[in-house]
């Protein structure tokens, strides 16, 4: 099986790359040679790499930047994951692609499944959600991944972010109202290994949107308490509301995904995020 593997540099596309090894013949890209802000770039890569499976970790995730950069978020979240797709439908290659949580508005007070409404509260999840419905108008055999709360050992990500803030201050503000499932690339990457596993013939015939997150649920404030568990050096920790810590794009309030339909298609599910969590941590220098 050949996969072209885009976003090879970004958290997720390291985990994917890791992996994937042996398990397939990957062509891997990270923006330096195929940067989704270019369509022309996009068509050609996938022209070359002729592949049998395209796995698109590439994505504009600067939530808040995306606000006041709408057009690039659009080009990369929305218009080349739509050129990928047709890209796959014209040599009947598949899709895999991830989305997010932040498609839904938080309304909701228990795990949203795939067919429920959806409505972004953000410019990122507006992008994200337009990426989907460009995927599904192109027809070709897809895999729409939604995921939650990303983070792993490189990268970007919350986790990260805590563990620098915490190295340098005693006291952290975390927002404690704002509940979803963090989901590590570790867990992320392994099951997409899984379902590339089943082969490409039986992803194909049940395409469509899945939601791919860990199990379990929590709050920011709790994901940190979890993360400096676990660390020998504790600042300390103060809850805070949303309205405490205002960020240029509005999040919502409750994303949990169920991921359920998933499992049932699958027979793939990510374990519970505390023991992705205690996986990455095991990665990390100790401290």
């Amino acid at each position: 099986m050949r996969v072209l593997l885009t976003g090879r540099a970004g958290q997720l596309g390291t985990a994917l790359a890791e992996a994937l090894e042996g398990t397939a013949e990957v062509v891997a890209h990270d923006r330096s040679t195929l940067d989704l802000a270019d369509p022309a770039q996009v068509v050609a890569r996938v022209r070359e790499a002729a592949p049998d499976v395209v796995i698109n970790a590439a994505a504009y995730t600067a939530v808040d930047r995306a606000e006041d950069d709408v057009a690039t978020a659009r080009t990369v979240n929305a218009v080349a994951p739509g050129l990928l797709a047709r890209e796959c439908k014209a040599r009947d290659a598949l899709l895999i692609h991830y989305s997010t949580d932040y498609v839904f508005d938080g309304a909701k007070r228990e795990p949203y499944v795939e067919d429920d409404p959806v409505a972004p509260l953000n410019a990122y999840g507006r992008t994200k959600l337009e990426g989907e419905r460009a995927i599904a108008a192109s027809g070709c055999a897809h895999l729409v991944l939604r995921t939650s709360w990303v983070y792993g050992p490189t990268g970007a990500n919350f986790l990260l972010t805590m563990l620098r803030a915490g190295a340098a201050r005693d006291e952290l503000r975390v927002v404690d109202d704002q509940h979803g499932a963090p989901t590590s690339t570790l867990q992320l990457a392994r099951a997409t290994r899984e379902l590339l596993a089943l082969g490409r013939a039986r992803l194909a015939a049940n395409p469509g949107i899945y939601h791919a997150t860990a199990a379990g649920q929590t709050s920011w404030f709790g994901f940190a308490q979890a993360i400096f568990a676990q660390r020998e050096k504790r600042p300390r920790l103060v809850p805070i509301a949303s309205a405490e810590w205002p960020t240029p794009a509005k999040r919502p309030a409750w994303s949990v995904l169920s991921s359920d339909r998933l499992a049932q298609a699958f027979g793939v599910r990510l374990g519970p995020w505390s023991e992705g969590l205690a996986e990455v941590m095991a990665r990390l220098p100790r401290g």
